[in-house]
C-alpha cells in the first residue's frame, strides 16, 4: 500500500538545491520531508545547507538526522520552505495548524522566497472549513475570548492536550479551533479574526504558497503551481 504522505514528502526533496537556506514545516507529512532532507545530508547530496525548523518538534527531528539548524534571525530570508496543510483550494487558500505550529509557520513563511505545501489529494477541496480552524490567542482572558467567539457562532473548543489539561504552543499561547464547516469568504474571517484583542495569529494561511503537490493513493503526485 502507498505511504501518500512519504511519496509526496520525499519528491518535494528534488525542490531544494545544496547551499539553499531550508524551511522545514511541522507535521505529519513534512515529517517525510525532512527525513529525506536528512538522508541527502548524510549521503553528501546536501552538504551545505542551512534549515531553519518551524517548531520544536521539527527541530528535534532534524537535529538527530545530522540536518545543520538555525533560527529565522540568522539568515536574511529562506529559499524554499516545504511544510503541510490541512486543507488548501486550488488557488491557494489553505488551512494550517492542525499541529499547533500556525504562528511559527506563518513567520517562515513570511520570510519565504518559494512556499511549497505538501499534502495529500483528500486534503485538496472546493472550500475550506471542514477541517476545524485553529485560532492561537494569549492565555490572559481565554475565557472571555472563547464566550465571543461562542456569542458570534463560531463553535469554538479549546484544543487539549489531555484530558484535563489545554495544549500550549511553542510560544506558551492557547488553541482555540472554530468549528465552521465552511468558510466562504476566508479574506473577511481572516480579517475580523486578526483584528480581534487576544487574538496572536489564526489558521488561514491565504496566498501562500507557490506549489501544492498532492498524492495519490495510486503513488502519483498532482502539482498545482502559482503563474508566475
Amino acid at each position: 500500500m502507498v505511504n501518500v504522505k512519504e511519496t509526496v514528502g520525499r519528491l518535494a526533496a528534488d525542490y531544494v538545491e545544496d547551499g539553499m537556506v531550508v524551511g522545514l514545516g511541522t507535521g505529519s507529512t513534512a515529517y517525510w520531508f525532512v527525513d529525506e532532507i536528512g538522508k541527502r545530508v548524510q549521503s553528501g547530496q546536501l552538504a551545505n545547507i542551512i534549515c531553519v525548523p518551524t517548531s520544536r518538534q521539527t527541530a528535534q527531528q532534524a537535529e538527530q538526522l545530522g540536518i545543520p539548524l538555525v533560527t529565522l534571525d540568522e539568515v536574511a530570508a529562506i529559499d524554499v520552505l516545504v511544510d503541510g496543510a490541512d486543507e488548501t483550494t486550488t488557488d491557494f487558500m489553505g488551512i494550517k495548524g492542525g499541529g499547533g505550529a500556525l504562528l511559527h509557520e506563518k513567520i517562515v513563511a513570511d520570510n519565504a522566497r518559494k512556499i511549497i505545501w505538501i499534502v495529500g489529494e483528500d486534503k485538496v477541496v472546493d472550500t475550506l472549513g471542514k477541517f476545524p480552524l485553529p485560532v492561537e490567542i494569549i492565555q490572559f482572558g481565554s475565557w472571555n475570548l472563547f464566550r465571543k467567539f461562542e456569542a458570534a457562532g463560531l463553535r469554538p473548543s479549546f484544543r487539549k492536550k489531555g484530558p484535563d489539561s489545554l495544549f500550549i504552543t511553542d510560544s506558551g499561547n492557547y488553541i482555540i479551533d472554530l468549528h465552521l464547516e465552511e468558510i466562504p469568504a476566508p479574506q473577511q474571517i481572516a480579517h475580523d479574526l486578526i483584528h480581534t484583542v487576544g487574538v496572536v495569529e489564526h489558521g488561514l494561511f491565504l496566498g501562500y504558497a507557490d506549489v501544492v503537490l498532492a498524492g495519490k493513493e495510486d503513488g502519483t503526485v498532482v502539482r498545482y503551481e502559482r503563474e508566475q
